[in-house]
């Protein structure tokens, strides 16, 4: 349901709909939607949902309070990297992994950082 308005303008505002093809139902015990982007995310708890469909295309309403949260981008390194850095370095493939973490997968820092 759209906020401010009354059962009976709802319904009218249904039958106008329906006359252009338009067609909206609320989406029952939402408990939360989320958005995501590369770095964040936007939650929103509690969501209201509605689904809009205009000949075959289907639109969704969300309505709530969104809070964003920050996206902890986790490394992957290959597991040929670890052995070059540990060759070059003369290190442990542990030691290795622990400084391309550090430098965030760049090789020739990893190498620097364990030869000092």
């Amino acid at each position: 349901m759209i906020p401010g308005m009354n059962p009976k303008q709802m319904k009218q505002m249904e039958r106008q709909m329906k006359k252009m093809g338009m067609e909206m139902k609320d989406l029952p015990d939402v408990k939360e939607v989320i958005i995501r982007f590369e770095d964040k995310e936007l939650v929103i708890p509690d969501a209201e949902v509605n689904l809009m469909n205009v000949m075959g295309q289907e639109t969704y309403q969300v309505t709530g309070t969104a809070v964003e949260v920050e996206i902890d981008a986790e490394i992957v390194i290959p597991d040929e990297d670890i052995e070059m850095v540990a060759n070059q370095a003369g290190v442990s493939k542990v030691d290795a992994e622990e400084a391309l973490i550090s430098t965030n997968g760049d090789l020739a820092e990893a190498i620097l950082k364990l030869s000092q």
